[in-house]
């Protein structure tokens, strides 16, 4: 399906579009850009796809921070979009409000929760959108409907005015329709010159991320893996996180402690109100809290030293130009109204998909997921991860690749 034919009813990405003129004049003159529904803007209530957090919300008085950066940097902003409730999926189905179409495979889900922020992305309605990513909410989408991702450096993008999910992992994220794009509005978020273009100096394949992965995702990446030294510069070289964080851990449990820490947060930080408001959920999303409900909060001191053993690793592990590279994620985007199963077991779809997120989570570390790949049309990412705080400098390598990939 062509972007250009998609309006926006057929996109079903926003839960309300408006047009909100540039505060000033500078780097973004000229975009226009989505807000996800986590996020506040002025005059609009922050629904949080959610019809019982909307009506028990006042409307935002000010803008979130980031949506005013925006703003004053010359981006026109188009509308509010579609998220999963309150945040916690990473599907993008909507109980209430629907699927926002993903514009490549039409078929399958668009990933969430920024659902509807890759969607008016991929569709061609907005140049760029804001979404946030706590255990993938803005790399998943981007990944499943074939654009551009980031995720900064914890703590790096002001998150006021926008909705907590879980704080400790909370990020603003960015989707866009090309790396210059991506750039530029990173560049503003974050409050920084741009940097000069600069090759990595090792970019390490990491082995227990790749082979977590479906063979066709496998199978589809090794092209642009191949062309990785000859587009960026710097050794390939193959490395495992085993021996990076050497705690006795498998990749593949990674998403234990995150699930832990990011649980514990939720019920800290919505509990109350699903307590008091007795909100009506979609019927996978009041799986997702009842499970959360389950969790044994005297497990949560351990889970916070094994994120802080695995953060102080990796960077440590990192030199300054350096890069992780690792599929965004290890499945082709599950087919629409058939959710993958919650399986305990390491080889479900979540489990997977979770451990190969939280090596940015746990490590606090900027990823960008590039648009690479597609098997039969469906999009498939590849991520480049860099060292905590070298937000500038990964979004400068991604720039480096071309953007003309089979996608389009």
């Amino acid at each position: 399906m062509k972007s250009s034919d998609i309006s926006v009813a057929q996109s079903n990405a926003f839960i309300a579009t408006f047009d909100l003129s540039p505060l000033s004049s500078g780097l973004l003159n000229g975009l226009r850009f989505a807000v996800k529904d986590t996020i506040d803007v002025a005059g609009f209530k922050t629904g949080c796809g959610n019809p019982t957090w909307r009506d028990s919300h006042p409307a935002a008085v000010v803008h979130a921070v980031c949506v005013e950066q925006l703003l004053l940097a010359g981006a026109e902003c188009v509308g509010k979009t579609i998220c999963d409730e309150l945040a916690f999926s990473l599907l993008g189905e909507n109980h209430f409000y629907g699927t926002p179409l993903n514009a490549h495979a039409p078929d399958r889900v668009p990933g969430g929760s920024s659902s509807g922020s890759a969607s008016a992305v991929a569709c061609g309605l907005a140049d760029f959108a804001l979404g946030t990513d706590t255990g993938g909410s803005t790399r998943v989408p981007a990944s499943n409907c074939g654009t551009w991702g980031f995720r900064p450096s914890h703590d790096f993008i002001s998150v006021a005015g926008v909705n907590p999910l879980a704080p400790s992992f909370d990020t603003v994220g960015v989707l866009a329709q090309n790396a210059g794009v991506l750039a530029n509005v990173g560049t503003v978020l974050l409050g920084c010159a741009s940097l000069p273009a600069r090759k990595p100096t090792i970019i390490h394949l990491i082995r227990e991320a790749f082979a977590l992965a479906d063979a066709d995702v496998q199978q589809v990446l090794s092209e642009p893996l191949r062309r990785l030294p000859e587009t960026l510069g710097g050794a390939l070289r193959e490395s495992l996180l085993e021996e990076v964080v050497n705690d006795g851990h498998r990749l593949a449990t990674w998403a234990d402690p995150f699930c832990v820490i990011q649980w514990a947060e939720i019920e800290s930080c919505l509990g109350a109100w699903i307590a008091s408001a007795k909100p009506e959920f979609g019927p996978a999303i009041a799986a997702s809290f009842q499970l959360m409900s389950q969790l044994d909060r005297r497990r949560v001191a351990e889970a916070m030293e094994r994120r802080e053993q695995y953060s102080r690793s990796l960077n440590e592990f990192l030199g300054p130009y350096d890069l992780l590279c690792i599929p965004t994620t290890p499945a082709l985007a599950p087919h629409k109204g058939d959710p993958p199963k919650r399986s305990s077991s390491g080889s479900g779809y979540y489990p997977r998909t979770l451990s190969l997120t939280s090596i940015a989570g746990m490590g606090r570390l900027p990823q960008v997921s590039l648009p690479m790949a597609n098997v039969n049309g469906v999009p498939v990412g590849l991520s480049l991860l860099g060292r905590h705080g070298q937000d500038s400098f990964l979004l400068q390598v991604a720039k480096m690749f071309d953007r003309e990939t089979t996608l389009i």
